[in-house]
């Protein structure tokens, strides 16, 4: 199987499994929240660990109303294909902009 087609699979079980409005909206800020975190952990050790924190907190409140557990804890890949879902919609919605 070629890595283009697992990575298609793996965005696909990653969306069926986040589909709830708020769940949804959690990890548009959550995400980034973690993704800015790991270079300030070694810049701003304060800053980093509790963007670090509060974005992981607000993944796991989106799951409680998603009633599913995180991805990632069935595959750690999904801790990537979390920030290609986030770029993702983040494209769309430039696109959006864009045409209007």
């Amino acid at each position: 199987m070629s890595t283009a087609s697992v990575f298609s699979e793996l965005m696909e079980r990653y969306k069926r499994d986040h589909t709830h409005p708020i769940n949804k909206a959690t990890h548009m800020v959550g995400i980034p929240m973690i993704v800015i975190s790991l270079p300030l952990l070694f810049l701003q050790p304060a800053t980093g660990l509790g963007l670090f924190v509060l974005g992981w907190v607000l993944q796991f409140i989106g799951h409680a109303f998603e009633g599913k557990k995180p991805s990632f804890l069935s595959d750690p890949r999904f801790l990537l294909v979390g920030v290609a879902f986030f770029v993702e919609k983040v494209r769309k919605l430039g696109r959006q902009l864009r045409r209007s």
